[in-house]
């Protein structure tokens, strides 16, 4: 009986041999991320453990990165002492440290050069699955789960069963690894994929650049997976060389791997998509509710604030204006890719049409900063992860998911609009 990525990377990491799903193993972790809202209890209990111990050692202490991206900036006392706190930390034992608007915990470790194909690594925060999308095993733990890793180097962990997804066809131009993931979220649900491993693949797969994969991996936490692997290829080998990485250690399914079950999606024949107001499993298609009016339009976050997604919205933007009543935030993932779309010119494009640029973090996301609150009955579109009730701060708003072209479409023309009958609405064929 074969294996899949999932019980491959596990069983490597707890002994060398395949791990079986279900099955309860103690394993090495690669590489493990804290970020700001749950340091606090790690800091604190690592405070508690080493009181009057002459002995204490965190010996896995500069393989966990520091992370200050969701109250980026502090929007509060407590928050600051925080990041005071975080940063005292990662002076005294040399932990990696990414400060304010250096970036969003799952895009500065990639590109970091923090992992590489067949790692295990594990973070605080359910998104560490974006990190499948390099061959490796990203899950979400808790602040005090790292601060256990910070001092042995290993984690329990329950193996996974794995859903096996393959992707047929190239993605229409004006459509997105998010429609895909929004289309996963229609057929099984949120949290339809409860501890569970999800395995991408096919010509689908293979046709995405490295952006939309990271979207792939990370949307599937609103799904409740565990984790979101991808085999590796010569994509993956030349992105984690330009970013440092160690030598890759690929692990590819077997021909023989059990799955619980296998999905097969046309993705050469999916439209664009949306989840409507606080449910991110009630997706319906675009052209379906086109016409629907906005009035805010939110691009970025660690799930779509790449720069191939800001290059989406400056395509359709470009020499335009937003619709009358309408306001754009965009936040790109990075100070990287914040850089990068400077040098390309894409923030001017997009703020001479009326958007606002944030520096890199979670804070708009999650409402943390406060930057941005919808008012009573507004409409927001947005290329964020989650459109729970309140999420931006205001329970009597609404909140829509889309890809950024979709968000950028809409925006141009004040009302859900698919990108695909927009100018400009590929950016790869405007280029």
């Amino acid at each position: 009986m074969g294996h899949t990525i999932a019980e491959k990377i596990l069983g490597n990491h707890a002994g060398g041999k395949p791990a079986t799903a279900g099955e309860i193993v103690v394993a090495d972790v690669d590489f493990a991320m804290i970020h700001d809202a749950r340091a606090g209890n790690a800091l604190k209990m690592i405070e508690k453990l080493s009181a009057g111990r002459a002995d204490f050692a965190l010996p896995h202490v500069k393989r966990t990165a520091l992370v200050l991206d969701h109250y980026s900036p502090p929007p509060n006392m407590e928050a600051a002492n925080t990041h005071v706190a975080m940063r005292a930390f990662a002076d005294k034992h040399g932990s990696p440290l990414y400060d304010v608007g250096d970036g969003i915990c799952h895009q500065v470790l990639p590109e970091g050069g923090h992992l590489t194909c067949g790692d295990l690594v594990v973070g605080t925060d359910t998104h560490s699955t974006t990190y499948g999308a390099f061959n490796v095993f990203g899950t979400g733990v808790e602040g005090t789960d790292v601060s256990a890793v910070m001092m042995t180097g290993k984690l329990w962990f329950r193996v996974p069963e794995t859903i096996h997804i393959e992707l047929n066809g190239v993605l229409q131009p004006g459509v997105w690894a998010k429609d895909v993931t929004l289309t996963m979220l229609g057929q099984l649900g949120a949290e339809g994929a409860n501890y569970q491993a999800l395995e991408y693949c096919g010509s689908g797969v293979a046709a995405m650049a490295i952006d939309d994969r990271m979207t792939l991996s990370n949307h599937a936490a609103e799904l409740g997976a565990k984790a979101a692997l991808l085999e590796a290829d010569e994509k993956t080998f030349a992105w984690l060389k330009a970013h440092g990485a160690a030598a890759p250690k690929p692990v590819k399914a077997d021909a023989d791997a059990v799955y619980t079950r296998r999905i097969v999606i046309d993705t050469a024949k999916l439209a664009p998509q949306v989840a409507r107001q606080h449910n991110i499993d009630d997706v319906v298609a675009v052209p379906d509710v086109a016409g629907k009016r906005i009035q805010v339009a939110l691009i970025g976050t660690c799930t779509n604030g790449r720069l191939d997604d800001i290059r989406q919205a400056a395509a359709i933007l470009k020499g335009k204006k937003l619709a009358k009543g309408v306001r754009m935030i965009i936040t790109p993932a990075s100070r990287a890719i914040y850089l990068a779309a400077l040098r390309e010119g894409l923030f001017e494009i997009l703020t001479a049409a009326g958007a606002s640029v944030e520096a890199a973090g979670c804070g708009t996301c999650v409402n943390i900063t406060g930057h941005y609150i919808a008012g009573d009955d507004q409409v927001v579109i947005s290329s964020a992860n989650r459109n729970f009730k309140g999420r931006l701060g205001n329970p009597k708003s609404e909140i829509w998911i889309g890809s950024a072209a979709t968000v950028a479409a809409s925006a141009l023309t004040g009302v859900v609009t698919d990108a695909r009958t927009v100018a400009g609405g590929d950016w790869r064929a405007a280029a």
